[in-house]
């Protein structure tokens, strides 16, 4: 299956004055996340820089479709505080998630 880089962007109702945790419905946008990743759907994922521009996200999924769908589920969606960005197909070469530690780099 194909992987993804989608970038997530801060909406109209993104509240500037509060931290990501502090944003309305932060509780149940985590919980969903969550459940992202439980389905190997979101395989890395988080806040770019200093948390008040966007997050990156490696996503697994059959296609650009598939992603708009989902993510439409994001109790984040409808009320307007994040908005999908940019997705594009990303041709993985290097992944170095599930290495162990080098002898003697401990």
């Amino acid at each position: 299956m194909p992987y993804f880089l989608v970038q997530t962007v801060h909406g109209r109702n993104w509240d500037e004055t509060r931290g990501i945790r502090e944003q309305e419905g932060w509780a149940a946008h985590a919980e969903f996340m969550d459940g992202l990743v439980d389905d190997g759907f979101v395989i890395l994922g988080g806040p770019i820089g200093d948390d008040q521009r966007a997050a990156m996200l490696a996503i697994e999924a059959s296609d650009e479709d598939e992603i708009r769908t989902r993510f439409e589920r994001d109790p984040w969606d409808p009320t307007g505080v994040l908005e999908l960005g940019s997705i594009e197909r990303w041709t993985i070469w290097l992944d170095g998630t599930g290495r162990t530690a080098a002898p003697g780099s401990d």
